[in-house]
């Protein structure tokens, strides 16, 4: 069933490392802001534009656990590719950092 998780190549892996901080930046949502609703939350957003730089670097721990099980489980490749997403990710909030802050 789970079969494609079990997949070593890079291009998933890259895929999957652009994706998953999606998951990270909702689970800031509701382990931060809970009591907002989404509309709100992309407002306070605007309004505090710092508080991106947190959500995402928040949200790059998905990439985190998942790169230490595929690099557990020997699947290198895609651990590669996960790696490689994560570091775009990380230009990405440095350039955040630095252009708002």
């Amino acid at each position: 069933m789970f079969k494609f998780i079990k997949k070593d190549n890079l291009t998933f892996g890259i895929i999957l490392g652009l994706l998953l901080p999606f998951v990270g930046m909702i689970g800031f949502y509701f382990y931060r802001f809970h009591r907002l609703t989404i509309i709100e939350f992309i407002q306070y957003l605007g309004i505090e534009q710092r508080l991106i730089t947190n959500m995402v670097s928040f949200s790059l721990m998905a990439n985190a656990i998942i790169f230490t099980l595929y690099i557990n489980a020997h699947i290198d490749k895609t651990a590669k590719g996960i790696f490689i997403s994560t570091c775009l990710y990380a230009i990405f909030v440095l350039v955040l950092k630095f252009w708002f802050v």
